[in-house]
């Protein structure tokens, strides 16, 4: 695997994959390998790296994989969603500028790279800072950032791709609904699942009503947002929320698995998941609006509630690598 090398700092703009990397090679396997070279969109080309996300294209199976590395606590900080929006930008500018360079890969995997723990979410503490600041604009402006990325998932780019979330460790608030935005979920069994926001009197705002009642219905999602309660994979697979449950340790090979399946079928996998978009669909402006709905709840947090929300950012701290 090939992993992004790091350069180019201080710049906000897209990166995309090469146009002349994708059509350098017309063999299959030379072209999946420089269809997911990452160059910057700038001005000059310039090799594009992440501080916070590892980008590794699989030749072999004709797949791309982002694992989550976060340099602090393990949630969505501005960096890494400034990460994972570059990202994604880059795919889905091969997607309109080359389509013949998509066909090198169809797959795209997201996991993390920390032991146990898949993501623990928002940034609690960010949340804490600007309640107590009054600072609407700025806990406005990460939850739309989260959304976004969460919608660009949820459209897999607008890219012809299958998109899998590889939960093989905790996955909570946030972390629970970047997940629920890919197409598939597979999960170890050690991984557990859920949204406790309510325990410090908030929603999870940033998508999970959004794509829970869609997987389940509004009222068994409704039901697990007020419940708080953590669920093994296990329970949500039997329930249809996890797609693949995996033994542990065995994430990555049940993923690998999953794509080998599913590339012989992948005209039928990629239609039925259009056709799922087309008939539930989750609206940027939908997601949007419920997230306004969360800034006001948030802000209306009281210093008890403040409190917990401060004891379980400091949780997630202590789960730092």
């Amino acid at each position: 695997m090939f992993t992004a090398s790091k350069a180019m700092t201080g710049e906000n703009s897209a990166s995309f994959f090469s146009p002349d990397a994708a059509l350098a090679g017309r063999e299959n396997g030379r072209l999946r390998r420089q269809a997911l070279t990452l160059v910057s969109s700038g001005r000059s080309p310039r090799a594009r790296s992440y501080d916070t996300i590892d980008v590794e294209p699989d030749a072999e199976t004709g797949s791309c994989w982002c694992f989550m590395r976060p340099s602090g606590r393990p949630c969505f900080s501005p960096a890494m969603l400034s990460d994972l929006a570059a990202m994604q930008t880059s795919l889905r500018q091969l997607a309109a500028a080359r389509p013949d360079a998509t066909a090198a890969f169809r797959f795209f995997v997201m996991a993390s790279r920390l032991s146990g723990v898949f993501s623990l979410g928002g940034d609690l503490a960010l949340f804490v800072d600007a309640i107590e600041a009054r600072e609407r604009a700025r806990l406005q402006e990460y939850a739309y950032a989260c959304i976004d990325t969460l919608y660009a998932n949820s459209r897999a780019y607008d890219a012809p791709l299958v998109t899998v979330a590889l939960v093989q460790g905790d996955a909570l608030g946030g972390g629970f609904e970047c997940a629920l935005s890919f197409d598939f979920i597979i999960a170890e069994r050690q991984a557990r699942m859920g949204l406790p926001e309510v325990l410090f009197n908030l929603f999870p705002g940033m998508g999970a009503y959004s794509f829970l009642s869609r997987r389940l219905d509004p009222i068994r999602a409704q039901q697990m947002i007020l419940s708080g309660r953590i669920y093994t994979a296990e329970e949500l697979h039997s329930m249809g929320i996890v797609d693949v449950l995996a033994e542990d340790g065995q994430g990555e090979a049940a993923a690998r698995s999953f794509i080998a399946k599913h590339t012989r079928t992948f005209n039928a996998c990629q239609a039925i998941l259009g056709a799922r978009r087309r008939v539930h669909p989750v609206s940027h402006g939908e997601l949007r609006d419920v997230v306004d709905i969360w800034v006001e709840a948030a802000l209306n947090l009281g210093q008890s509630d403040l409190r917990k929300m401060k004891h379980l950012a400091a949780a997630q701290g202590r789960k730092r690598r």
